[in-house]
């Protein structure tokens, strides 16, 4: 019996075919001891996704459709060191909109403001600078100084300043971020960010204000400090090599500290498209700018954007039943694709659906769309809508119609 038992183990060994898992690699082992390895090879894309920058953190966003093209532990929280300062920028522009600021205004330097240390502008107590002047300090040469001045000025005190930061991130989708002050200076373990958060926050400032990337573009000015001292010229030299070094580079942020490590938010501009590279805890500064770039030749390489050629377009439609009997349509928000399979975006063709409309008709009202195509195959839509409200009409405004088309008709006749 034994025998038998360990005759039909050697044979179960030398003859069935055994499937084992290696490394989650499927290898079949034949009785030749030859092995078949089903893993398929990685693409060249994968593979150049894979060893794209060195920083641990990092995010490739296409600014007008806030697609992710390339991502690296994009939602790990990190230190944000001075690239907080978008926000700041964010909440000094929202000011300016709605009014309540505005680019000549002159703003007064606390002594709590002067007291910052790190990136400064040596504001001296009591120094007035224009808001513009301000925004180049900030913005250029990372002015800590300059960004508490602001925050004071703004919202009585940096605290609430803060609060109002707080509030615009969440408002922006930011799940991931809590500011703690407004330069970035804190070593807070509660001021923290993440690269796709930083993106996010970028994308706002440079869609809505894009007037910051005139700031951000500079490379060397000068501010004019007058004090009690008297008057001195003061050099801003912008901390973001690549405006220099990289062809289309306008903006954005950088920032360093020993706990964030290098850190920048860049922007640049080519062939129609808008690229926001975000790089957080970069080992050293050239590692930072490199990566930034390295993500930036991806994604100008790798995609096409088309955007709808007459973005203020309107459409005429005939309303049935009201005190109107046409209302003008138009787009909502223009369409754009952001392409990344290399196909030509000239092949793009359109086709427009208007609504038949009755009264009453409310602005705002979805009243068609306008559907795109590449290649056959639908890419989206844009939807047209009611530019004003067309009340229904009553009887007298029947009546009215009437007899103006009476009068008219009678005097065509004579």
């Amino acid at each position: 019996m034994g025998k038998r038992i360990t005759a039909w183990l050697l044979f179960t060994a030398l003859f069935l075919p055994v499937s084992i898992p290696i490394h989650n690699v499927q290898a079949r082992v034949l009785f030749t001891g030859e092995t078949v390895d089903s893993r398929e090879e990685e693409s060249e894309d994968e593979q150049e996704e894979k060893g794209l920058i060195q920083s641990p953190y990092g995010v490739l966003m296409e600014a007008s459709t806030g697609e992710i093209l390339y991502e690296k532990e994009k939602d790990t929280k990190r230190s944000p060191a001075s690239i907080t300062k978008i926000m700041t920028l964010i909440l000094i522009f929202d000011a300016i909109e709605n009014g309540s600021l505005n680019m000549d205004d002159m703003v007064t330097t606390s002594a709590y403001a002067k007291s910052m240390g790190g990136s400064q502008v040596y504001l001296e107590e009591g120094e007035t600078q224009d808001v513009e002047t301000m925004i180049k300090c900030i913005v250029i040469a990372s002015g800590n100084d300059a960004s508490v001045a602001m925050a004071e000025h703004i919202a009585g005190s940096e605290e609430e300043f803060v609060k109002k930061m707080n509030d615009r991130a969440q408002s922006l989708g930011m799940k991931n971020t809590h500011f703690e002050d407004c330069c970035g200076l804190t070593d807070s373990e509660n001021h923290y960010t993440t690269a796709y958060d930083v993106a996010l926050m970028s994308r706002e400032l440079i869609t809505h204000y894009p007037k910051i990337l005139e700031y951000s573009s500079i490379w060397m000015d000068t501010i004019t400090h007058k004090t009690r001292q008297g008057t001195s010229e003061f050099g801003l030299t912008n901390t973001n090599k690549l405006i220099r070094s990289y062809e289309g580079c306008v903006g954005l942020k950088t920032g360093s500290t020993s706990l964030a490590k290098y850190c920048v938010s860049a922007v640049a501009q080519k062939n129609g498209m808008s690229l926001i590279s975000v790089v957080m805890a970069a080992p050293d500064y050239k590692v930072r700018f490199s990566d930034a770039a390295a993500m930036f030749n991806y994604g100008f390489a790798k995609c096409s954007l088309y955007q709808e050629p007459n973005p203020d377009r309107t459409f005429q439609l005939k309303v049935l039943r009201g005190k109107e009997s046409q209302v003008r349509g138009e787009y909502g928000k223009a369409f754009s694709y952001l392409d990344t399979s290399g196909r030509s975006l000239d092949k793009i063709t359109q086709k427009t659906k208007l609504k038949e409309l009755t009264a009453p008709v409310k602005k705002g009202d979805t009243v068609g769309k306008t559907v795109y195509y590449l290649e056959g195959e639908k890419i989206g839509e844009a939807s047209i809508l009611a530019a004003k409200t067309v009340e229904k009409a009553e009887y007298q405004d029947c009546l009215k119609e009437v007899s103006q088309w009476w009068y008219r008709r009678e005097a065509a006749r004579e």
